[in-house]
């Protein structure tokens, strides 16, 4: 059976639609309404269908044994997917059950709420550290001076890497989520997993670290880890720092972002944020349902079925579009109207199910930690140009955001 590509929905595969948040909004609107399962089949990606709708999402989600994150879990190019498949990379976004199961356990203590609670004290120490270097000028790239730095030390430290690598954690990082980003990725030269490579050499040496001498932090409970008698493989250690050091900062920092832009525009949330910080928990919510910074998850169906009367074959691509489902007007009230008062916000932006995000207690903390340190302290915020966006078909957000402003 042919099937028609949409139009429309061929936006989901163009990394720069997301340079231009807006436009991909109110084209994602208009597909929610008239193709809500649509079929996309364009030049450089392997085929797929768009989900839209939250309801689906979430359905699919539930159902990881019909719909499984192997051998596709996020939206690349075709030549991106054989070489990823090549390496065999193998982070928890990769696994299914029972494999999944039994390697989030190896992390999951270091982001159970009594580890957040020993850790909070250390994110508000540095929360304060990055906003008094902030409020030290009166004007700055709040992206690239700010943002990237406060989640990027909370995760390295965690991770144990010293602080005098954290730069080149920084760099690889950015190049990893930003290899679809003209300024952000590596140089035509370089081959995209050229970064995976740097990055799994660097932390094979760090593995070895620890294996020998083992110390208190995340690094030593991967590279110490056992499952079933056995050691973890070289790929599946490699895998699981991969994961933690680069989501583990590039989706906070894009959350922190912008959720300062979107107060930065609308001076009447900042003041009511200001004059009422109990509303403080469900402005950090909104701004995880506002950025977005995990844009889409892709799965692929184990067995024929149907969504929304539409056949999916075994076999098929699925993309789930978390930028959508987040602006869904069936579950959102004015959803696209940022309100830092927000109640009931059902987001997906940690995913759903038994993917559900690993540090999501963390991302929440370090965001609530930020602007608890910041807004007390801000006498006058505005734009001082205009921000630009990561060009991406999965994770990311601002990647430059003039900000000028005012301490008290």
């Amino acid at each position: 059976m042919t099937r028609m590509c949409s139009q429309n929905a061929s936006v989901l595969a163009d990394p720069a639609a997301q340079r231009d948040p807006d436009r991909l909004h109110a084209i994602l609107t208009g597909i929610r309404a008239e193709e809500p399962v649509a079929w996309v089949d364009v030049p450089g990606y392997a085929p797929f269908w768009a989900i839209t709708r939250h309801e689906d999402i979430l359905a699919i989600e539930r159902d990881h044994r019909l719909f499984t994150n192997s051998p596709r879990p996020v939206l690349m190019t075709a030549e991106a997917d054989a070489v990823q498949a090549s390496y065999g990379i193998a982070t928890l976004i990769h696994l299914d059950d029972p494999r999944h199961r039994l390697m989030r356990a190896i992390g999951a203590d270091w982001f159970r709420p009594k580890a957040m609670r020993a850790m909070n004290q250390r994110i508000d120490v540095l929360a304060k550290r990055y906003v008094d270097e902030m409020l030290s000028r009166e004007s700055c790239d709040f992206v690239q001076e700010v943002a990237v730095h406060f989640p990027l030390y909370v995760i390295m430290s965690l991770l144990g890497v010293p602080e005098s690598d954290f730069p080149l954690m920084l760099r690889l990082t950015q190049q990893m989520f930003g290899a679809d980003d003209d300024e952000l990725k590596r140089d035509e030269a370089g081959d995209s997993m050229d970064v995976m490579v740097e990055l799994f050499t660097y932390f094979s040496e760090l593995t070895t670290k620890r294996r020998a001498q083992p110390t208190d932090d995340l690094a030593s409970a991967i590279a110490n880890a056992v499952i079933d008698g056995e050691p973890l493989d070289d790929i599946e250690s490699m895998s699981y720092y991969a994961i933690i050091a680069g989501a583990g900062h590039d989706t906070t920092s894009a959350t922190i972002s912008g959720g300062l832009q979107a107060l930065a525009e609308r001076p009447d949330q900042l003041a009511r944020l200001q004059a009422d910080p109990s509303l403080l928990p469900s402005a950090v919510e909104e701004m995880i349902r506002w950025v977005t910074p995990v844009k889409a998850f892709m799965r692929t169906a184990a067995e024929d079925t149907t969504i929304r009367g539409v056949k999916i074959a075994a076999g098929d691509s699925v993309l789930l579009s978390y930028m959508s489902a987040n602006r869904d007007e069936n579950v959102f009230s004015a959803p696209f109207t940022f309100d830092v008062s927000r109640e009931r916000n059902a987001h997906v932006s940690f995913g759903f199910g038994v993917h559900f995000c690993l540090g999501a207690a963390l991302a929440r903390m370090e965001v609530m930690s930020f602007f608890a340190e910041l807004l007390p302290r801000l006498r006058s915020l505005e734009l001082d140009g205009s921000p630009e966006f990561v060009a991406t078909t999965f994770a990311g957000g601002l990647k430059h955001l003039p900000v000028r402003y005012a301490a008290r």
